[in-house]
């Protein structure tokens, strides 16, 4: 079964996105066909998402489906007279609020704007710049560092360590483990003192042979063979210095981010 699913947003989307597909993962056996429609914030767009959403459904004849975060309620009336199944993720929430707070929702599109800390806004940035300068062993300086990443190459260090510097100002380093790390069973020097702040990221051999075949087709270090010989040693290095590591082989970025801040006890830099 294929469904089509449309993220609508007066903002950036992101939320939808990210609360619907957790949602539309619980499905299993359904495709779904997404497509995001951000700063829908006036109603000339909401006519232009009603009428796309209205062409989807003449050319499948099956009902899309709208997961909604726009706050003002005539902008989802427009939507909603496309006949899709509207979800709207905040209307759950805001009689409750109002009735708690005793105060009024303003109905304002791109409130959400109105959050930012413009001291975090930099945090993020200068932790994101420190994820950049110290990705893949680009410099081995690491006294300032939250959190750094292990494992072999294309294991998911460099997302990881981006999402968690511009999503939370987490400062994230990254080393890629070498052939001849993995021959000698040691950690470099850079990283021997530095174990109270290492997390390994583990992945499955099948899972890292395909990922370097898209980077290096055919190639000795795209091999399956390869890849399990540098995962055995590195699972046998990461257990030797005690080193705590998850396999990301199942996971999205925001599960890995998460779980390395839970075992680290970071405080996420929210808003």
């Amino acid at each position: 079964m294929r469904r089509t699913v449309f993220f609508i947003s007066d903002s950036t989307g992101i939320t939808a996105e990210t609360i619907g597909h957790s949602i539309l993962a619980q499905f299993e056996g359904i495709d779904f066909d997404a497509h995001r429609l951000p700063f829908v914030d006036d109603s000339a767009k909401a006519q232009a998402a009603a009428v796309q959403i209205k062409t989807m459904y003449a050319r499948t004849g099956i009902k899309p489906i709208v997961v909604n975060t726009m706050v003002d309620p005539d902008l989802c009336d427009v939507v909603a007279s496309s006949g899709a199944l509207m979800i709207d993720l905040f209307a759950p929430f805001m009689g409750q609020l109002e009735r708690e707070l005793d105060a009024r929702r303003s109905g304002a599109v791109n409130r959400s704007h109105g959050l930012v800390d413009s001291g975090r806004y930099d945090n993020r940035i200068n932790a994101t710049n420190y994820a950049l300068t110290h990705d893949d062993g680009m410099s081995t300086k690491f006294d300032t560092a939250d959190v750094i990443l292990v494992g072999v190459s294309r294991s998911g260090k460099t997302p990881t360590c981006l999402y968690m510097a511009l999503q939370f100002g987490i400062r994230a380093a990254n080393y890629p483990l070498t052939d001849e790390d993995l021959e000698r069973l040691e950690l470099p020097d850079c990283l021997q003192d530095n174990k109270s702040r290492m997390f390994a990221l583990d992945i499955d051999a099948e899972r890292l042979s395909h990922i370097r075949a898209e980077r290096r087709p055919n190639s000795r270090y795209a091999s399956a063979e390869q890849a399990r010989w540098e995962l055995g040693q590195a699972r046998r290095l990461f257990k030797q210095e005690q080193i705590a590591q998850i396999n990301t082989t199942h996971l999205s970025i925001e599960e890995i981010a998460s779980r390395i801040l839970s075992h680290f006890g970071l405080v996420r830099d929210t808003f």
